[in-house]
């Protein structure tokens, strides 16, 4: 993923919000202005390259001073971001770093 292309289209606002997605985002209080923030900062802590239709990664973020995790690929075709997910990261499934997981 070409990280600069993709932060491009985030501040372009080239973004596709899911029905399912903004749901879960509603649930879990986290607010698509967090998001993007943290898509505009973030760290890539892990990379899926292989992901159809189109490549991936995991973001790592502190909007606010909290830790979130995003999932989002971007079409580089069409310039255009989805997000796939949002959340706060648990311990129980990674270190206090939040960028490392635990061994299961």
């Amino acid at each position: 993923m070409k990280l600069e292309s993709f932060r491009k289209a985030v501040r372009q606002g080239r973004i596709e919000w899911r029905k399912h997605s903004l749901q879960r985002f509603a649930e879990r209080a986290i607010k698509q202005e967090a998001i993007i923030e943290a898509l505009l900062t973030a760290e890539v802590i892990e990379d899926y390259p292989e992901d159809t239709p189109f490549p991936s990664a995991l973001f790592l973020a502190f909007p606010g001073g909290d830790p979130l995790h995003v999932v989002a690929a971007f079409d580089e075709r069409h310039n255009l971001v989805y997000i796939i997910t949002a959340y706060e990261p648990s311990r129980e499934f990674f270190l206090n770093d939040y960028r490392t997981r635990r061994r299961q």
